[in-house]
């Protein structure tokens, strides 16, 4: 009668496990003290840099009026089906805008 092997026997050995490095703390050395270095007079302290002038809720960047009226002039022209003059779009752009922002 053949004799069946189990799933334990069939399994191929494996390989030996790598040694485990000892995780125990190793006591530190006794260090000599250290001399400390006599102090030195605190150096004069730098001017803060200034701050920015606060902006008001109403007032935007120069760069931030250009693109609002760059938008509204393009839908200024667009409602006009781009018939007009794109300097007129853009002065409408600029009064519409600036009214906004009083």
């Amino acid at each position: 009668m053949a004799e069946t092997k189990t799933t334990a026997q069939k399994a191929a050995p494996k390989a030996a496990a790598a040694p485990k490095k000892s995780t125990t703390a190793k006591p530190a050395a006794a260090k000599p003290a250290a001399k400390k270095a006599p102090a030195k007079a605190a150096a004069p302290k730098k001017a803060a840099a200034p701050k920015k002038a606060a902006s008001k809720p109403g007032s935007l960047s120069a760069e931030e009026r250009y693109k609002w009226v760059e938008t509204r002039a393009y839908f200024i022209a667009e409602s006009d089906n781009f018939r007009g003059d794109p300097q007129s779009y853009w002065a409408q752009a600029e009064i519409q805008i600036a009214a906004v922002l009083k």
